[in-house]
């Protein structure tokens, strides 16, 4: 991890890892040494963290343990979630269930067949391999009926991209690596292209990705999308538009404020403010060329806009159409901008 030891921040474990320990767990008293007080597993990559048990129940024919989820410095909606798993003896393999607070999928395009409980592939292999683990131990057949929980789960998923992707009923059981990484980027990128994907299943011709809650409705309402078709693009302009550009949809739209919208204009593709800035050099050239008034000492985009006029918002939206066209490559993508101020006025739009 990056950082001095003073500010390095703390990893957490995924709901699949919490999930796997789980598992485990409840498989110790099921098959024959009751319940343990930590229970370690191997993630994809060898790690092997410990988890402390924060739930145990069991029955002649079944247990359930539950760990609760520990997401380190990251601020994931599931920090401090109890993901609890039942197990039960079963007569055919390793079937899995979606128990309180965990959501089902119903629409296509994510890795998870529609009517199967959101288990995520690689959380499903580490249960899967941890049944086999404990079944060789225990000298048991490797066939259990897994039903996973997670009380609140279904309050949970309404702060996460479940509803628009299609999954109902409570969060995903997720984790490629079972590590979580504090402010990742690849998680957030990931989901956009789960959105994508979900997008392109569902037959959409029109997305739209916006750099954040006001722009998104104003983007929304003026083409008239369904909410799935708002990809939660955020800062992550280049992620969106490299993963579009190799499973093309018709059109898309990024919209967003002014500020960002210039910082795209002027090549960035990541929109974050400790990972680009506003060239007012090169915006002030920008009006220069077309009559427009010098904002070279502006402070902020918006300020320069207001000195310039919205002309100078136009140019930001086609130039930034442009600069989304050139990441689109040659994907039959057709690529409009929408630009607003912090009040949610639509100051203009490229490629509408």
């Amino acid at each position: 991890m990056d950082g001095t030891p003073e500010t390095r921040l703390r990893r957490g474990w995924t709901t699949g890892a919490c999930a796997t320990a789980a598992v485990k767990a409840a498989l110790f008293h099921l098959w024959g040494d009751g319940f343990p007080k930590t229970v370690s597993i191997t993630l994809p990559k060898g790690e092997t963290p410990q988890f402390p048990l924060a739930h145990t129940a069991g029955g002649d024919t079944w247990a359930e343990a539950g760990v609760e989820k520990d997401a380190g410095d990251d601020p994931d909606v599931t920090h401090g979630a109890l993901i609890i798993a039942r197990v039960e003896n079963g007569s055919q393999g390793v079937r899995f269930h979606a128990g309180q607070g965990v959501g089902m999928v119903t629409k296509a395009g994510l890795p998870i067949a529609v009517g199967e409980a959101a288990i995520n592939p690689v959380p499903r292999q580490m249960m899967e391999n941890i049944v086999s683990e404990c079944a060789r131990r225990f000298g048991r057949t490797p066939a259990v009926e897994i039903t996973i929980s997670v009380p609140g789960g279904a309050e949970l998923a309404k702060k996460t991209w479940n509803p628009r992707l299609g999954i109902e009923g409570g969060i995903s059981i997720l984790g490629t690596t079972g590590v979580v990484r504090p402010f990742s980027c690849a998680a957030w990128i990931a989901s956009i292209h789960r959105g994508i994907d979900v997008a392109r299943a569902d037959g959409l011709s029109h997305v739209a990705g916006c750099t954040g809650a006001t722009s998104e409705r104003v983007v929304q309402e003026m083409m008239h999308l369904p909410d799935h078709a708002m990809l939660d693009m955020g800062d992550f302009a280049g992620g969106l538009l490299k993963y579009l550009a190799k499973h093309p949809i018709d059109r898309i739209t990024i919209g967003g404020g002014i500020g960002k919208m210039t910082k795209l204009a002027q090549g960035a593709r990541d929109l974050h403010s400790k990972r680009s800035q506003v060239d007012f050099g090169i915006l002030s050239n920008w009006a220069v060329a077309s009559g427009l008034p010098n904002v070279e000492d502006a402070n902020t985009a918006l300020e320069a806009v207001g000195r310039a006029g919205d002309a100078l918002a136009e140019i930001v939206a086609e130039r930034a159409r442009a600069h989304v066209a050139q990441l689109l490559g040659d994907a039959a993508v057709q690529p409009s901008t929408v630009v607003i101020d912090r009040a949610g006025r639509v100051l203009a739009t490229a490629g509408l």
